[in-house]
């Protein structure tokens, strides 16, 4: 199988029966989140938004809601033992449990994906309070992971009935991260395939590019991906299988480690990179370490780009290019203890691709931080 970019035209509204707004949050499950929360306000920049636990009539967890710009991310931990989240925990580590998207309408969502063949999660349900409501469905997906169908149209509190405003005096600066520009998801082998057709059938989206492991792999291993967008272009779930190498690939580890199929890591758009970048190091946040030798002729492979090359090597931060402009993007290490979840920070200076001309030099890093582990 070669590379491969599909049609990005969208034909008639039939193509579109989910139409999607973009992501609303993503909430990770984690083991205390109090803590976690006061982490990604220090080292990302994140504000506190909202906050639901015992003291707003919720008594089997908290979560704490922080934001910055478009990006919101949810940080639920279970009060006892004896509670599904407690075992998602215990199971996978900290990790991501939803990824939520916001639609005009959440019953038609809902109706539109299980009618489809989507395995519902949470029929239409409708919160209310004095600030109006929300309607919430849900259908699951690779893993334990769900997807939301979050419509508040009609809605203009801080985040949703059953919060309450989060508000505290410690307020670090935020780092310039803007939204989500896409999320990547690890399945099993042979279960890629799979899984693209749950999102063409019962999602919409479509199939606009795939790499195998000719383009994905280094001497010792190798995985495949497509990338899967809705019709707008608006939410990009890019999905990783396994491919036969003669080592254990980062998507095996991942598997191994978090125990089943989930989210791999969060892509989160910067409009500078340089500075984002720069102001997260200073916080503690540990990226990939890039060889110079990647510097040495990227400039001949991309072409001209706006930024001066010598902080881009100094970071580590890589840059490929496709037929509508360039992009900028660096990997952050595992955030947890276990080798699963990561970020990824990108500027996209017109490029719409993922990145395909970077991926051995990744990949590389990767291995190497594998081999530190005593996992490849």
């Amino acid at each position: 199988m070669s590379t491969t970019t599909i049609e990005k035209q969208v034909t008639g509204t039939s193509t579109d029966f989910l139409p999607l707004q973009g992501t609303d949050y993503v909430e990770f499950y984690v083991g205390n989140a109090k803590q976690a929360a006061h982490f990604y306000k220090t080292a990302f920049g994140f504000q506190s938004l909202a906050y639901a636990g015992p003291e707003t009539g919720v008594k089997d967890r908290v979560s704490y809601v922080i934001r910055q710009n478009k990006l919101t991310f949810m940080l639920t931990t279970p009060l006892r033992t004896d509670n599904p989240i407690a075992d998602h925990i215990y199971k996978h580590g900290d990790g991501v449990k939803v990824l939520a998207l916001k639609v005009e309408d959440a019953t038609d969502a809902w109706q539109q994906t299980t009618s489809r063949g989507g395995k519902s999660y949470m029929e239409p349900s409708t919160l209310k309070d004095e600030n109006g409501e929300v309607v919430i469905s849900g259908i699951h997906t690779y893993g334990e992971t769900v997807h939301l169908f979050i419509e508040r149209k009609n809605y203009n509190g801080v985040f949703m009935p059953g919060f309450k405003k989060w508000e505290s005096n410690y307020n670090p600066a935020g780092t310039g991260l803007l939204y989500v520009d896409h999320c990547v998801g690890n399945v099993g082998w042979n279960q890629m395939n799979p899984w693209v057709k749950f999102y063409e059938e019962v999602m919409g989206f479509r199939n606009i590019l795939s790499f195998d492991d000719n383009d994905i792999s280094t001497e010792y291993s190798a995985l495949m991906s497509k990338v899967m967008s809705n019709g707008n272009g608006y939410v990009k779930f890019p999905i990783n299988e396994p491919a036969e190498g003669k080592k254990k690939s980062q998507v095996e580890e991942y598997l191994d480690f978090y125990n089943g199929e989930g989210v791999q890591h969060v892509a989160i758009a910067t409009a500078d990179i340089i500075e984002t970048v720069t102001e997260l190091q200073k916080r503690g946040i540990d990226f990939l370490k890039i060889p110079a030798s990647y510097y040495a002729d990227v400039l001949g492979r991309v072409g001209k780009i706006d930024e001066d090359l010598a902080p881009l090597q100094e970071l580590g931060i890589l840059i490929d290019k496709d037929d509508e402009g360039y992009l900028l993007q660096i990997f952050s290490k595992p955030l947890e203890d276990r080798p699963t979840l990561f970020f990824e920070i990108i500027q996209r200076k017109g490029a719409k691709s993922f990145g395909k001309g970077n991926f051995k030099a990744l990949f590389e890093a990767l291995e190497r931080e594998q081999d530190a582990r005593g996992n490849l």
